[in-house]
């Protein structure tokens, strides 16, 4: 009878323990909020390119499909567009050049995109805005390069591009690990105003990104680092409703394979994140290059009045057809 008792014991704490993990992380009583999905543009209104069978050594400038739009990435007016579209934020990249600035451009190398040669990072600004940054971009295997002698001067520095727009919204990468390039970037972010700083996050290698939140805590930043931190605590105990201090004052880039495994998504997680001044951005795919909410269908795949962020290459396409 004992044992019996203790059986039946276990099934009802199943049940209610069960039953409490459902009701605290469903989405399905949760208020509809009015908002939009936040559209965040990568490197501003670019130039796409078949992703199939790419490498870290792939020259993507080399593969773009056919242009419909004049724009190169990273560049003041690919952000102009990109804004003017619909964007809510855009993300763009940086190198720390020879002479102590930040060059927005995302090679580490400069054969692939421009007619200039070398290492990136060991040129000095002035160099870097002499080459012509449309140089080597080709839809048809060479036979012509739509922006060639487009580009030059098109390069510019992180100086140059947050004054240019001084309110709107921008996720900053650091396209290395080296921690001196959170130093660099840090000494600058410290002099801009924290009114301007609530529109800034960083993201990038582990090593600049532990310097950047050192020297400044309010800043969203992310790195593989500050995402672990954050998420896989959260898995083993979000369905209490509890968030990691790790999760607070972060970007979340939330691969789009693995987000229904996270405990209240999407309504219930995007709240508790919202509540941790945290911001979710849903990437599609498994994130391995890049990819973005692009066209009409891969917006089908989003949950049913899904408020958070989404990465998209495309801000033109998928802007228009989220306003309709």
């Amino acid at each position: 009878m004992k044992l019996k008792r203790n059986i039946k014991r276990f099934f009802i704490f199943l049940f209610i323990l069960v039953a409490f993990m459902y009701l605290n992380n469903t989405s399905l009583f949760t208020k509809d909020s009015n908002r939009d999905p936040l559209l965040l543009a990568h490197r501003g209104l670019a130039q796409t390119f078949d992703m199939k069978g790419i490498t870290g050594e792939t020259c993507t400038a080399e593969r773009i499909f056919e242009p419909d739009h004049p724009f190169i990435e990273n560049t003041i007016p690919s952000m102009e567009a990109a804004f003017k579209a619909g964007a809510d934020i855009v993300e763009f990249d940086v190198q720390l050049t020879k002479d102590g600035e930040f060059a927005v451009f995302h090679d580490w190398t400069l054969e692939c995109r421009t007619n200039g040669e070398g290492i990136t990072r060991e040129h000095t600004i002035q160099e870097l805005k002499q080459l012509d940054i449309g140089y080597g971009y080709t839809a048809n295997n060479g036979e012509t390069y739509p922006f060639r002698g487009k580009g030059i001067g098109l390069m510019p520095t992180l100086e140059e591009v947050l004054s240019h727009f001084p309110e709107q919204s921008f996720l900053i990468h650091i396209k290395s690990n080296g921690p001196n390039e959170g130093e660099h970037l840090s000494n600058y972010l410290t002099k801009v105003p924290d009114s301007r700083l609530k529109n800034l996050s960083v993201y990038g290698g582990d090593k600049p990104i532990l310097s950047l939140k050192e020297k400044l805590p309010e800043l969203r930043v992310m790195s593989k680092e500050t995402m672990k931190s954050c998420l896989l605590p959260y898995i083993a105990v979000g369905w209490t409703g509890y968030v990691p201090s790790a999760c607070g004052n972060a970007q979340l880039h939330i691969l789009e394979k693995i987000a229904p495994y996270l405990w209240g998504f999407p309504s219930k997680f995007l709240d508790r994140m919202e509540d941790a001044n945290t911001r979710v951005i849903l990437v599609a795919g498994d994130g391995g290059w890049s990819e973005g909410f692009d066209k009409k269908q891969d917006l089908e795949r989003l949950p049913k009045n899904y408020t958070g962020g989404i990465w998209t290459n495309r801000i033109d396409i998928i802007a228009p057809i989220l306003e309709e």
